[in-house]
């Protein structure tokens, strides 16, 4: 009798016994390794293989933008190459390390409390170039009012404050390039209690509005410029659309901003695959949003209580959900999508009339590229985007240690060659307006130097804006210094600052000049011989 036919299933089970387990081990490891390798996006292989190509940084601009041709055409580092710190090459994992550790210098800021007209108090936390260099925070200089220092004012994101790994970065490292920074923390934030009924939202511009002017009319010597993250970023170019050419603002630099709000928190039927509703990932940030959010709100719970919807903010399980219950309730906003579309900082970005550099990467887990109104940059000549492949969000991370950040150092580098230039932004003020540093003229747009002619002769150099900017007061005090020189201190600043320049011009003046009196003996010499060849004919 013959023996029954195995089952092929038996057969292969009995196959599969045959081999080791340590090779399924290997397998399931290697598995694991694609999926994660796939799950958080790592290009480290890409980098690797593909690294002159996919590091480059794209350059988005109107072609008859001045801005990029006589700035950002001398920035070599937007015209480089970015690549990621080869152990964080990947959005998520840069993101999560900037927020959890981000290795951040250590220093200390000097606050000083602003408060504003409603009675709500914003904590502006310095650090001056004088205490970099110094590294004693007790050696510390207060800043006069006829420093010409420029002064970078730092909106921070949604719910980080001067303490954030990020914005530690950029102080430390603008401070250090020779600025004054102060960064104007939002309301509630950095340990400072709400002191009014008035709530800070991805919206909400007043307070850089009053802070500007502060900053203005106490440093008026002190060009101005302004540094956004994320949805300070969106705040800040909210507000130079809306200000317009009545800005303050030299210029101004936008870092990964989310530019429309509601295709960031837009609904998982809208188009798109990478917002925030959308994947597994981005709820996983959606969520750690909110528990921030609620965190920030619970640090203000009687305020809360009395203004929103307070169960409500509690039981929020998304940043749509939170908005819903307080932002709205405080703001007075009639729905989500009618707060997110008023927000939304794109609708602006065309009536942007100061330079600003804007930063974004195209795998930023947060701030989706969808959303990055690219055709309105390329439209309006005052804007510069610059986007990079890869960089996670604010993070940016390069070199082997992850000890800086890309985007910092190209932030200082365009403030640092406009700040230079002739294409900085002059406020424009009405005749019946005033400004905290009184009225402006129209030429201040070069630093000079220029030259003073007192009444007896005398010719000292001088700095024009510190000559058109001056308050009533200050000019005063200048005019009562005597007719000889109207500006000593210029002149010997600018001694200071440029030992050379005074050689230099004497040099320029002997090597233009002896040709000039060689032409003039020459034809005074044939003039006058003239006569006597004459007769010898």
């Amino acid at each position: 009798m013959d023996d029954p036919i195995p089952s092929p299933y038996a057969l292969l089970f009995e196959a599969l016994w045959l081999i080791p387990i340590r090779h399924y081990l290997y397998a399931l490891i290697l598995i694991w390794t694609v999926f994660f390798y796939k799950f958080v996006e790592f290009h480290f292989l890409g980098d690797a293989v593909l690294q002159y190509f996919r590091g480059r940084v794209n350059l988005i601009y109107n072609p008859d933008s001045p801005i990029y041709h006589g700035v950002v055409s001398r920035c070599r580092t937007l015209h480089s190459r970015y690549v990621a710190t080869p152990w964080l090459a990947s959005p998520h994992l840069q993101t999560c390390f900037l927020n959890f550790h981000g290795l951040p210098p250590v220093f200390t800021y000097t606050r000083k409390l602003f408060r504003a007209s409603d009675g709500g108090t914003i904590a502006l936390d310095w650090l001056t170039n004088s205490h970099v260099v110094d590294g004693d925070p007790h050696n510390q200089k207060e800043i006069s009012k006829e420093d010409t220092t420029p002064i970078a004012v730092v909106i921070p994101g949604l719910t980080s404050d001067s303490s954030s790994a990020y914005l530690k970065h950029l102080a430390y490292n603008t401070a250090k390039s020779g600025w004054n920074v102060v960064i104007s923390n939002h309301r509630g934030l950095g340990g400072v209690s709400v002191t009014s009924d008035c709530f800070y939202n991805a919206g909400w511009t007043e307070d850089v509005r009053v802070v500007l002017d502060h900053l203005q009319h106490e440093f008026p010597m002190a060009p101005l410029f302004a540094i956004g993250t994320s949805i300070g970023a969106n705040i800040l170019v909210k507000y130079l659309g809306e200000e317009g050419e009545k800005t303050p603002l030299r210029g101004a630099v936008a870092i990964c901003s989310p530019w429309d709000l509601l295709i960031m928190l837009s609904l998982p039927n809208k188009i798109g695959d990478r917002f925030i509703s959308r994947k597994f990932k981005q709820r996983l940030y959606d969520r750690a949003l909110t528990i921030g959010l609620q965190g920030y709100a619970q640090l203000h719970e009687p305020r809360y209580t009395r203004l929103a919807n307070w169960e409500g903010i509690k039981k929020s399980r998304s940043i749509r959900d939170f908005d819903n219950h307080a932002t709205c309730h405080v703001g007075k906003f009639e729905t989500v999508d009618t707060f997110y579309r008023k927000s939304s900082s794109t609708q602006y970005v065309g009536n942007v009339a100061v330079p600003l550099l804007c930063i974004s990467a195209l795998d930023d887990p947060l701030c989706t590229k969808e959303a990055i109104p690219w055709e309105e940059c390329r439209a309006n000549k005052n804007i510069v985007l610059a986007t990079t492949n890869h960089g996670g969000h604010l993070a940016f991370f390069e070199g082997l240690t992850a000890s800086s950040l890309w985007w910092v150092r190209a932030t200082n580098e365009f403030l640092g060659a406009l700040s230079c230039s002739r294409y900085m932004h002059i406020q424009k003020i009405q005749e019946s307006g005033s400004s905290g540093s009184g009225k402006q003229d129209e030429t201040l747009i070069n630093q000079g130097p220029y030259l003073n002619i007192a009444e007896d002769g005398l010719v000292a150099a001088a700095n024009l804006e510190e000559n058109t900017t001056r308050s009533k007061e200050a000019t005063q005090v200048l005019n009562q210094r005597g007719p000889k020189v109207k500006d000593k201190r210029s002149f010997n600043v600018l001694c200071r600052q440029t030992k050379r320049s005074i050689w230099l011009l004497g040099y320029i003046g002997m090597v233009t000049g002896f040709p000039l009196v060689g032409m003039l003996m020459n034809y005074l010499f044939r003039k006058k011989q003239r006569p006597i060849t004459a007769s010898k004919s």
